[in-house]
């Protein structure tokens, strides 16, 4: 916690913090305003599931990846989750901002992204 906060810029540090409901967390965060190094008016949230965006995306991945059984090396899984995860992306307008909107725009991005 503390390196997150000494490498965030001062103008960006967080108002409010969402973290699991472990308690180690709320030790931290609580030397750290009391050493000075976070705000005392940085808000902390303990929920459950509320941050955890990336392992809800990484539900879907698991969900593909179980049933090619695994994979046999780092070169086929590094492809196979990079190609999964840019269709996932064109999928859910996520990428959008790469291409416009335009069709050509979608297929430059993915022939760019599987270059090899």
């Amino acid at each position: 916690m503390g390196k997150l906060l000494n490498n965030t810029k001062r103008g960006q540090i967080p108002r409010l913090i969402n973290t699991d409901k472990a308690p180690t967390y709320g030790r931290a965060l609580t030397l750290l305003k009391l050493e000075g190094e976070c705000p005392p008016d940085v808000e902390h949230r303990q929920i459950k599931y509320r941050n955890n965006v990336i392992e809800c995306d990484h539900g879907k991945l698991k969900r593909i990846i179980n049933v090619t059984q695994g994979f046999k090396s780092m070169k086929t899984a590094y492809a196979t989750i990079k190609g999964i995860e840019v269709m996932c992306a064109l999928r859910n307008g996520q990428a959008e901002s790469f291409y416009f909107g335009h069709p050509l725009g979608e297929m430059r991005l993915v022939s760019r992204v599987f270059e090899m």
